[in-house]
C-alpha cells in the first residue's frame, strides 16, 4: 500500500484485537463481502471488496471476536500431528470405523493395501516412508470414489455445480475450493465419520456461493445441514486426531 494504511486495516486495528494476535490485511477485486480466516497456526486474515466501509468491516469483526477467539485459541493449543508405527495391529480408522493393520508379504496376492475381513492390509514396504505413502494412497483412492458418489446429492442440496474433485494432501487444511469451481478435499478426511465428511464437503460446496465465512455463509451451511453447529462441534474434537501420513 505504498506505506499507507488502508483505512479498513485500520478500523480493524482499532478493534480490541488480543495483542498475541497475528493478522493480516487483504483488499480483493473479486470479494463482495467481508471474509476472514484462521490458518492452521492461528494467524487471522481480512480480505474485504474494494469500497468497503470501515465502520462496517469493525461492526463485522467486533461481533464475531467472542467466536473468532475461541477458533484461534483452538488452532494455536492443537497437540502436535499424530504419528503411526507400521506394525500388525496399529489402528486406522475409514469413515468412522476403526481397523487394524497387518503387514503381510510383499509376494502375496494383492500386492496394494486392502480392507480384508476387517484388517487393513500392507504389503511389506521397502522403509517406513514408502508405507506411510501406500496407505494414504488407498486413502485418496477410497475417497475418490466415496466422494464422487456423494458429491451430487450434496451440490443438490446447496444448489451449486461443481466442475470437478479431488482428493490429496492439503498440507493443514481439510478442504478447498478452486477458482474454477474444483472441490478438494485432504484424503484424511475420510477417517472421520461420513456426516463429518459430509461437512468438509458441503463446506466446500457453500464457497461456490459465498467466498466468506459471514453471515451468508453460515445461512448457506445451515440450510444444507441444519445440524451444522453439532456436526461442527464434534469436527474440531475429532479432527485433531486425524493422520496424516507421518509414521515412525
Amino acid at each position: 500500500m505504498n506505506g499507507t494504511v488502508h483505512p479498513v486495516q485500520q478500523a480493524i486495528a482499532s478493534l480490541p484485537l488480543p495483542e498475541e494476535w497475528e493478522w493480516e490485511f487483504e483488499v480483493r477485486p473479486r470479494r463482495r463481502t467481508l471474509g476472514i480466516d484462521v490458518a492452521p497456526d492461528g494467524r487471522v486474515s481480512f480480505a474485504v471488496p474494494p469500497g468497503a466501509d470501515p465502520r462496517e468491516v469493525a461492526d463485522a469483526v467486533r461481533s464475531r471476536l467472542p467466536r473468532l477467539a475461541d477458533e484461534v485459541r483452538r488452532r494455536r493449543n492443537r497437540p502436535a500431528t499424530p504419528v503411526k508405527e507400521l506394525v500388525d495391529g496399529t489402528g486406522f480408522a475409514y469413515l468412522g470405523r476403526r481397523h487394524r493393520l497387518r503387514v503381510v508379504p510383499a509376494d502375496e496376492e494383492p500386492r496394494q493395501v486392502r480392507l480384508h475381513r476387517g484388517w487393513l492390509e500392507l504389503p511389506r514396504p521397502t522403509d517406513r516412508s514408502e508405507g506411510g505413502r501406500r496407505i494414504a494412497d488407498w486413502y485418496t483412492e477410497r475417497g475418490r470414489h466415496w466422494l464422487s458418489a456423494r458429491m451430487p446429492s450434496l451440490a443438490g442440496v446447496v444448489g451449486v455445480s461443481p466442475r470437478g474433485l479431488e482428493i490429496r494432501d492439503l498440507g493443514l487444511r481439510w478442504g478447498a475450493c478452486g477458482p474454477d469451481g474444483t472441490i478438494t478435499v485432504h484424503w484424511a478426511v475420510l477417517q472421520l465419520p461420513a456426516s463429518l465428511v459430509d461437512l468438509v464437503l458441503v463446506h466446500e460446496l457453500c464457497h461456490l456461493r459465498v467466498s466468506g465465512h459471514g453471515a451468508e455463509f453460515r445461512g448457506c451451511l445451515r440450510r444444507a445441514l441444519p445440524d451444522a453447529d453439532e456436526r461442527e462441534r464434534r469436527f474440531a474434537e475429532e479432527e485433531p486426531e486425524l493422520w496424516r501420513g507421518r509414521v515412525r
